[in-house]
C-alpha cells in the first residue's frame, strides 16, 4: 500500500476535478446519499476543515475510497485524531477508529455493481474504514 500524495494521472483525477463543484454542493444532503462532508482537524494548523467524500456505509459506519492514497493530508488528519465527524443524509456522524485498509478487506462492504463503478472510475489501492462512536 502506498502512501503517496501526489494527484494520479489518470481519469479520476479528470472525473473529480470535473464533479468538484457539485460534489461540493450536494455532499452531505438528505437526498444524496453517495456523498458526505468529513469534518476533521488539521494536525498542524489545529484549524476545523471539511472535505467532501464518496461514501459507502458498513454495518456499523463508513467505508471511503482514497484514489490519491492514504498519504493525503486529510486522511492522515483523520487517523491522527482518531476518528471526525461525517456529514452524511443531513445528519452528522460522529466516527471513531479509523482504518487504513487494502481491496481485499473493502470488497466485502461494497455492492458488486458499485465495487465495478468505484474500481473503474476512482481507482485505489487503500480505504479508510470508520466506525460510529457510539457503537
Amino acid at each position: 500500500m502506498t502512501t503517496s500524495a501526489a494527484a494520479p494521472k489518470n481519469i479520476s483525477w479528470r472525473f473529480a476535478r470535473a464533479t468538484a463543484p457539485a460534489v461540493r454542493m450536494l455532499a452531505g444532503r438528505r437526498w444524496f446519499a453517495g456523498w458526505a462532508v468529513m469534518h476533521h482537524r488539521g494536525r498542524v494548523s489545529r484549524r476545523n476543515l471539511t472535505v467532501p467524500v464518496a461514501v459507502v456505509t458498513t454495518p456499523d459506519g463508513f467505508i471511503i475510497n482514497l484514489p490519491w492514497g492514504a498519504g493525503t493530508n486529510w486522511v492522515r488528519n483523520v487517523v491522527a485524531a482518531g476518528g471526525c465527524t461525517v456529514r452524511w443524509k443531513g445528519a452528522d456522524h460522529p466516527m471513531d477508529r479509523p482504518r487504513i485498509i487494502d481491496a481485499t478487506a473493502a470488497r466485502p462492504y461494497y455492492p458488486r455493481l458499485t465495487w465495478a463503478i468505484a474500481r473503474r472510475l476512482f481507482p485505489a489501492d487503500a480505504w479508510l474504514l470508520l466506525r460510529h462512536a457510539d457503537r
